[in-house]
C-alpha cells in the first residue's frame, strides 16, 4: 500500500473509531495525491460532520459543505460514492433543509443496499429521520402521505433485509405517522421480537422502540378513547406491553 492510500485507510479507520481530528488529519494528508483526493475530501467532509454533531460549531459544518464542493463523484469508487451522497444528505439535514435532505438520502438507498448492510443501515436512519423532520412540518394530507411512504418503503427493506434495526425502527414510526396507532402497535411489537435478528444493534432499537411505544403510540391509542376510561387504558396498554417485553426479552 502506497504511503497516500496508507493515510486514505488511516482517515477512514480513524473515522470508524469516531476520532475526527485524526480521521481529519489524515484525509489532509492523503488529499495531497490526485489517486485519493476526491475519497480522502469525502471523509474529510464526514468527520467534519460528525464533530459538528459533537460540538455544535458551526466552522465544522462550514468546513464540512466546503469539502464537498470540491469533490469530483465522477471519480468516486461506488463505496465513496454512497458516503459521498450520505454526507451531502446529512450537510442539509443540518442546516434543517429536510425536504431536501430526504430527496437527496433517498437517492442513494439502491446504492448503499449494494455495498452491505453498514451503508444501507446508515443510509435508512437518515432518510427516516430526515422525512421525519419534513412530514411534521406540513399539512395534515401530506404529512400522512409522507409518513406513509416510509413506511411502505421500510417495509420493503424489511422484506430485502429482515434484520435491519433502521427498518424495523423507521416502519414503526411510518405506521404510527401515517394515522394508524393500531398498526404500528403491532409493528412495535414485530419489532421487539424481530430485534434479535439485528446483532449489535439489538439493544438500540429496543430502547428506540420502548421509547417510541411509551410516549408516542400509547398515547395515540388512549386518545380516541372516551375521557372517563383513558387512564385505565393506558394502564392496560403499558401493562400488556410490559409483559411482551418479558416474554420476548
Amino acid at each position: 500500500m502506497s504511503a497516500t492510500r496508507a493515510d486514505l485507510a488511516r482517515a477512514r479507520s480513524l473515522y470508524n473509531q469516531r476520532q475526527f481530528d485524526g480521521a481529519i488529519e489524515a484525509a489532509l494528508a492523503a488529499q495531497k495525491t490526485p489517486a485519493t483526493a476526491d475519497a480522502a475530501t469525502v471523509v474529510l467532509a464526514r468527520a467534519h460532520l460528525e464533530r459538528y454533531r459533537e460540538r455544535a460549531d458551526p466552522s465544522d459544518l462550514s468546513a464540512a459543505r466546503a469539502a464537498l464542493g470540491t469533490v469530483r463523484a465522477a471519480s468516486l469508487a461506488a463505496r465513496d460514492h454512497v458516503d459521498f451522497l450520505l454526507a451531502l444528505g446529512e450537510a442539509l439535514f443540518f442546516e434543517d433543509d429536510y425536504g431536501a435532505a430526504a430527496q437527496l438520502l433517498e437517492s442513494g438507498l439502491a446504492g448503499a443496499v449494494a455495498q452491505g448492510q453498514v451503508a444501507a443501515e446508515a443510509m435508512l436512519d437518515w432518510w427516516g429521520s430526515a422525512v421525519e423532520r419534513h412530514a411534521d412540518a406540513l399539512d395534515r394530507e401530506l404529512r400522512l402521505a409522507a409518513f406513509g411512504r416510509l413506511r411502505d418503503r421500510m417495509a420493503l427493506e424489511l422484506a430485502r433485509s429482515p434484520g435491519s434495526a433502521a427498518a424495523a425502527y423507521w416502519v414503526v414510526v411510518g405506521t404510527r405517522g401515517a394515522g394508524d396507532p393500531g398498526a404500528a402497535w403491532d409493528a412495535a411489537i414485530a419489532g421487539w421480537v424481530r430485534a434479535r435478528l439485528a446483532s449489535g444493534r439489538s439493544a438500540q432499537l429496543r430502547a428506540d422502540l420502548d421509547k417510541l411505544v411509551l410516549e408516542g403510540i400509547i398515547p395515540d391509542r388512549v386518545r380516541t378513547v372516551a375521557p372517563d376510561r383513558r387512564a385505565q387504558t393506558e394502564s392496560d396498554l403499558r401493562a400488556e406491553w410490559a409483559v411482551v417485553k418479558e416474554r420476548w426479552k
